[in-house]
């Protein structure tokens, strides 16, 4: 879960220091010693300690002795930064109840102008070495935080969102910050949990909408049940972050693979056949 949202509010502006400092410097080391962390802050031992210790009380800092001492952000504190930044802009103004949990985010309502949703990305938390070897903006080599991969997958699903509305079926992108994505809320229902009453439309739909992304020079890149949502006869793709353009090498395996997981899908639920070569061709056509 995100921090709790008294802790942001009473965040000191002593703490964000602290907070801004250590997420600068986490690009040089993986654990930021102290003499350091002084240094960037200009804050004296004494108020350094006593700040340190409140942000690790509340989980948003870390300690580790090993391999040398230093500190390190974590989750928490990246949410309160972002959550702060979205505040401040006027994005947001209160966080609600969890709504969603993927693989590698969560997703929670909030109150903008109206209802909104925040994407928290979290990536990698489950396994490093599939996260470098799937995304093409995790570094080759070198210290890249899960917190800075996490930066990067909501900036690449922000930039698809921007791309594809409204010609394609998506949320409405409203502001990203850090790991995190506002968006339109969507009604309805994940596909892999509703029971349509007219599949084969449904099912055309997503295609077509498959089509406007691909004629707009984008491949969802992971295209499934779970990355729709549906409410009486309408669809919505969601879940952009590994999108690869049209001109990347891969493009044509990965699309045939969405294309693939959706036919399998409706074929094993629906019992509808559809042929890939004929989905293929309305496409890409």
């Amino acid at each position: 879960m995100p921090v709790p949202a008294e802790y942001v509010r009473s965040l000191h502006a002593y703490e964000l220091r602290v907070l801004l400092a250590l997420e600068r410097l986490m690009r040089r080391y993986q654990w930021v010693p102290l003499d350091v962390l002084k240094s960037a802050t200009k804050f004296s031992e004494s108020e350094l300690s006593y700040r340190l210790g409140r942000l690790m009380a509340m989980d948003m800092v870390r300690y580790e002795k090993v391999p040398y001492e230093g500190y390190a952000l974590v989750f928490n504190g990246y949410d309160s930064l972002a959550l702060h930044t979205l505040t401040r802009r006027g994005t947001i103004q209160a966080l609600g109840t969890l709504i969603g949990v993927g693989k590698e985010s969560e997703v929670y309502e909030a109150m903008g102008l109206g209802v909104v949703v925040l994407k928290f990305h979290r990536v990698g938390q489950r396994s490093f070495q599939s996260v470098r070897l799937k995304r093409g903006y995790m570094p080759e080599a070198g210290h890249c935080p899960w917190l800075f991969a996490s930066t990067s997958s909501a900036k690449m699903e922000y930039d698809a969102l921007k791309a594809l509305h409204p010609a394609v079926s998506v949320p409405l992108p409203i502001d990203q910050n850090r790991h995190v994505v506002a968006m339109s809320y969507i009604p309805g229902v994940n596909l892999s949990q509703a029971t349509v009453t007219e599949p084969q439309i449904i099912l055309d739909e997503i295609l077509d909408n498959i089509r406007e992304a691909y004629r707009l020079g984008i491949v969802h890149g992971d295209l499934s049940e779970f990355n729709v949502m549906v409410d009486e006869g309408q669809c919505w793709l969601i879940d952009w972050p590994q999108w690869v353009e049209t001109a990347h090498p891969n493009a044509d395996e990965i699309l045939g693979r969405d294309i693939v997981n959706i036919l399998q899908y409706f074929k094993r639920k629906y019992g509808i056949e559809y042929a890939f070569d004929e989905a293929l061709a309305r496409v890409v056509e």
